[in-house]
């Protein structure tokens, strides 16, 4: 159970990560913000970036051996980018249509999957 708190956690956490430093970039289609100075926009980003804490430093807590959670630090970390990755491009998908997802981001991605194996491997 803990293992699936976590993973939801970092989920969210990632979604709200993503929202923060990715999120900014579609202003411009949006007429109130788009004569926000660089400033602005970081204060904006961090209110976003302060959920995304609220759920990550949970999911680490709750997720590592350490601390009775079913992962060491190494499959916490690898669990956190894969989960990233996969809410990026799903982001980057929806909301940007005009990046395209290559080949290249594939085997990245699958790459990513031989990672995640290898640390998870006894």
């Amino acid at each position: 159970m803990k293992g699936i708190i976590t993973i939801g956690l970092l989920c969210l956490s990632n979604v709200f990560m993503t929202l923060a430093w990715y999120g900014h970039l579609k202003f411009k289609d949006y007429g109130m913000f788009t004569k926000l100075g660089l400033f602005s926009i970081i204060l904006i980003s961090w209110g976003i970036a302060f959920f995304e804490y609220m759920a990550q430093v949970p999911a680490n807590k709750i997720g590592y051996a350490g601390n009775g959670g079913p992962f060491n630090i190494w499959q916490l970390k690898v669990i956190q980018e894969v989960i990233s990755l996969t809410v990026f491009t799903l982001f980057a998908i929806l909301v940007f249509r005009t990046e395209t997802f290559k080949m290249n981001h594939l085997i990245g991605f699958v790459l990513l999957i031989f990672a995640v194996y290898f640390l998870f491997k006894e």
